[in-house]
């Protein structure tokens, strides 16, 4: 897009500047587009496993209902509490819902569509995913309430507890990928199990880690049955329970965003992102776009969060702490171990 900039006269740093921008612009906007329509679809959702109808009324079948509820809480007054710690309180809401959008900046929706094809993309998200606890942390302290303070050191917990299981597990796939560039460790999965399958979820030494990892990202979004930051029958609304207004609404936009991320992770790390999921010939399966095939694994995804969400109960809080520390990390850990031994052995000759 900047050659094309620089073709119509523009010199090269404005070129650049206005390619960088509509490409911010191409993902930030159907990102929020997709977030309002996801909300939508997830209460459907629930509603089908309860045998409700949800959504209905407003526009067709309901799909304008998330953007009433956009409108509703535009309208209505920002009330700060009077012992809050006003700059804060109020930054809070923007880091969460800043934090989950530049982690779309190394996201690859096929060959070359992507924002910033950086050689270290999994650690920039590893990095910059981790700040968004940081939200929620100010949240909860600012607020100089109680059931938002206990809900910030609740996330701060979780967040590590279930941050060192997804450094292994995506250790596991930088071993086999060998890169940290996204769309490389996409197009290493072409052909990866017995050369037909696309992905390292099809491997028996990666599946287990694909099944952490997705409940992993369940944890790191606190969606249910990992919710205890904002357990609503024991902190009100944990550390949202002060905000109202856009405020409110930031943090809901960051949440989903950052569901939406995990759903997108999955999908590029184990099952193949941009590619079909099998590698014949005899189907015209590399006609259909890249990002088509991404946004239709990442819909399976979330369909499964929101299967999750509906049907499984919270855990007690010792419960989420045992899941991360005493299975998943030895989990990960022997997995790390197995794995290094493996490729060793196979690739580079150890014992022949």
């Amino acid at each position: 897009m900047t050659a094309a900039f620089e073709s119509w006269g523009m010199a090269y740093d404005w070129a650049w500047f206005s390619a960088t921008i509509i490409g911010i612009l191409l993902i930030a906007l159907p990102l929020m587009l997709a977030v309002a329509m996801i909300i939508y679809a997830e209460r459907k959702i629930w509603a089908a496993i309860a045998l409700r109808r949800g959504p209905n009324v407003v526009g067709p079948w309901g799909l304008l209902q998330s953007f009433a509820d956009g409108l509703k809480v535009f309208l209505k007054e920002t009330i700060i509490p009077t012992s809050a710690n006003k700059g804060l309180f109020l930054i809070a809401p923007i880091i969460t819902f800043t934090v989950a959008l530049i982690v779309w900046a190394v996201v690859p929706f096929d060959v070359g569509v992507v924002l910033t094809d950086i050689n270290v993309g999994l650690l920039y998200i590893l990095a910059a995913s981790s700040l968004g606890v940081y939200g929620v942390i100010i949240a909860g302290w600012a607020s100089n309430s109680k059931y938002p303070f206990f809900s910030a050191l609740r996330a701060a917990a979780q967040m590590v507890s279930y941050e060192v299981s997804i450094g292994f597990v995506l250790i596991c796939v930088v071993l086999y990928a060998g890169t940290f560039n996204l769309t490389e460790i996409v197009l290493k999965q072409e052909g990866a199990v017995l050369g037909i399958l696309n992905g390292y979820g099809f491997n028996p030494l990666l599946f287990p880690m694909a099944v952490v990892f997705l409940i992993s990202s369940m944890a790191e979004t606190f969606r249910t049955p990992f919710d205890l930051v904002e357990a609503e029958s024991e902190l009100v609304a944990g550390h949202q329970t002060e905000y109202s207004s856009m405020a409110f609404a930031l943090f809901w936009l960051g949440e989903y965003a950052n569901v939406i991320l995990m759903c997108a992770l999955n999908a590029i790390l184990f099952w193949g992102g941009f590619l079909p999921p099998l590698k014949i010939d005899l189907i015209p399966w590399f006609d259909i776009p890249g990002w088509i095939w991404l946004i239709g694994k990442m819909c399976f995804f979330f369909f499964v969060f929101g299967w999750v969400k509906a049907t499984v109960p919270r855990y007690r809080y010792d419960q989420l702490m045992r899941l991360g520390w005493k299975i998943f990390l030895p989990l990960s850990l022997l997995f790390v171990a197995l794995i290094s031994g493996w490729l060793m052995w196979t690739r580079v000759g150890i014992g022949q």
